[in-house]
């Protein structure tokens, strides 16, 4: 003859160190069952991975009686929300969690229709994880920058500083005023009227002098072609210095 009330006992107990925390004895006036028995209740919750996917995972609280002749007939069943499921989904849940326990007459049952739950809440909230991820892939999309032309390379950004610079050099030649475009050739002189123009002396006197103020002289660039004198020139102007010389000591001797 099976000893109902010894084999409840022993499943409290297995149930108590398997659930844990998760598992406590209420008030059967907050069971929901017409019963004035025992009344316990397990709460059961998405699986870890869930909890890291959602901010507030689904979790709900089955709650069971052993009835007299337990387990050669089902207990008394209910389950409660604790959060995010529906009146609906528990109604379905709870004819699920019916129809098991009448499967499995003439043994402890509880564990297994725990298990059950569990099962049922993971496939029934996984689906509203999935819709939550693809909004978040289409979001993510919808963030991401396309880029436009075409990639830079070394060649390409040499090609380009080149072009750079030169329209760069030809707007600043605009900018630039006339004047500053023509004054070196102003300055400039051949090697024959630089000679007769007396700087050259002025020059060698000015390199003696001691203490003169250079900014008071006339600053002109010479090219290297300004010192190259021409010797004929220069031949010719001795000459004719030397004629003009002659011409005046006979008439002051006459």
């Amino acid at each position: 003859m099976t000893d109902h009330a010894q084999e409840q006992d022993m499943e409290i107990e297995a149930l108590e160190a398997i659930l844990m925390d998760d598992f406590k004895e209420i008030h059967s006036a907050e069971s929901g069952l017409s019963t004035s028995n025992r009344c316990f209740q397990i709460k059961i919750a998405q699986d870890e991975e869930a909890d890291k996917l959602v901010n507030n995972p689904a979790q709900l609280a089955l709650i069971f009686s052993h009835t007299e002749k337990y387990p050669d007939e089902p207990p008394l069943l209910n389950v409660k929300s604790v959060h995010g499921i529906p009146t609906e989904d528990l109604r379905i849940l709870k004819e699920k969690l019916q129809q098991e326990a009448s499967e499995n007459l003439g043994m402890a049952m509880i564990y297994t229709l725990v298990t059950s739950a569990k099962e049922w809440l993971a496939d029934r909230f996984s689906e509203d994880i999935g819709d939550g991820d693809a909004e978040a892939d289409e979001a993510a999309k919808d963030d991401i920058i396309i880029p436009h032309g075409e990639p830079v390379t070394e060649d390409s950004f040499l090609a380009w500083r080149e072009r750079f610079e030169a329209e760069l050099a030809l707007e600043r030649a605009k900018l630039m005023p006339e004047s500053a475009l023509t004054a070196p050739k102003e300055k400039k002189l051949s090697g024959r009227q630089w000679f007769e123009s007396g700087r050259a002396s002025v020059k060698g006197a000015a390199t003696v002098a001691e203490g003169s103020d250079e900014e008071d002289e006339e600053d002109i660039d010479f090219d290297d072609d300004d010192f190259e004198v021409d010797e004929e020139d220069m031949l010719e102007h001795y000459l004719a210095e030397k004629s003009d010389s002659s011409a005046q000591s006979s008439k002051r001797g006459s």
